[in-house]
């Protein structure tokens, strides 16, 4: 089983003025030592179910253009952009820019948005969540629509374009992997059989993983869509990565399909929890 880094806490000794340095150290450790996927969080707070709100957040492509230049490998995305947070039309232009730039190590996750206070605090609009599902999809048609050949109109229910011009195009072909994130077996899983390259289920219990992995299967029987093209992730960042259960857990997660699981940083050292990992966890997870 493939790793990835999720770097979600910007808490550090010293920030903001060591954060910059900090970042690069655990990114280029994490490369090194062999994680395939670098991800950071698209939000504006500090996520409450994990500190305090007022906690350093950076923003998402800000923070990833800037490491993408510090590293060669590893692939680097958000996990992921809520579709409240940017018109997809910009959004677009933001992905592209990061895929240009990395020379092709992108990739863009999506997902429905739901962190209401961050948004009141903002000035940003929080329809319903009916509605900011449609949205959801609606955004992924435009930017798929600007990742391919057709730069003609755009027209949804919600969103309109008169062009859908994006140039310079991706470098990644046929385009930089979308990745859906989220375990709704009705709307999440559906959008994410229908149009995503990577699907995260933002769970790592086997139980639960191998219910998704049904629903996700179920819903690319009746689109038509290839289940097994479609690489699938979780997130095993909360978990102790050092316990006993981990590993067999692992395995059994591997044996049902998944392909990588997310691991992520903790404070006060990221760089020096991401070292540990690398030497004593990532050797044992690759034989999975």
């Amino acid at each position: 089983m493939r790793a990835g880094l999720h770097f979600w806490n910007f808490t550090v000794p010293g920030a903001p003025h060591t954060l910059a340095d900090l970042a690069v150290d655990t990114v280029r450790t994490a490369e090194e030592g062999g994680f395939d996927q670098l991800t950071v969080m698209d939000h504006w707070f500090q996520m409450e179910a994990m500190g305090e709100a007022s906690e350093p957040m950076l923003e998402a492509f800000t923070t990833l253009g800037f490491l993408a230049g510090h590293t060669s490998r590893i692939r680097l995305g958000p996990l992921v952009s809520g579709v409240t947070y940017r018109h997809p039309g910009i959004l677009a232009k933001t992905a592209t820019t990061l895929d240009v730039l990395s020379r092709g190590r992108s990739m863009l996750g999506m997902g429905a948005a739901w962190y209401e206070r961050e948004h009141a605090a903002m000035g940003v609009a929080y329809p319903p969540l009916s509605e900011r599902f449609e949205r959801l999809e609606e955004a992924v048609q435009i930017v798929l629509q600007m990742w391919g050949t057709d730069e003609g109109p755009y027209a949804g229910h919600h969103y309109g374009l008169a062009e859908t011009l994006n140039r310079p195009q991706p470098v990644s072909q046929p385009h930089p992997p979308i990745l859906i994130g989220g375990k709704g077996p009705r709307k999440t899983l559906r959008i994410g059989a229908q149009y995503a390259q990577i699907v995260n289920f933002t769970t790592s219990d086997v139980d639960e993983v191998a219910h998704l992995m049904d629903v996700l299967r179920r819903h690319c029987d009746a689109l038509g869509t290839d289940f097994d093209a479609i690489e699938k992730q979780v997130m095993a960042g909360r978990r102790d990565p050092f316990g006993d259960d981990f590993l067999p857990d692992m395995q059994r997660l591997r044996a049902l399909g998944i392909d990588l699981a997310v691991l992520n940083v903790r404070k006060p050292d990221p760089r020096g929890w991401t070292e540990r990992l690398a030497t004593e966890v990532l050797p044992h997870l690759t034989e999975v």
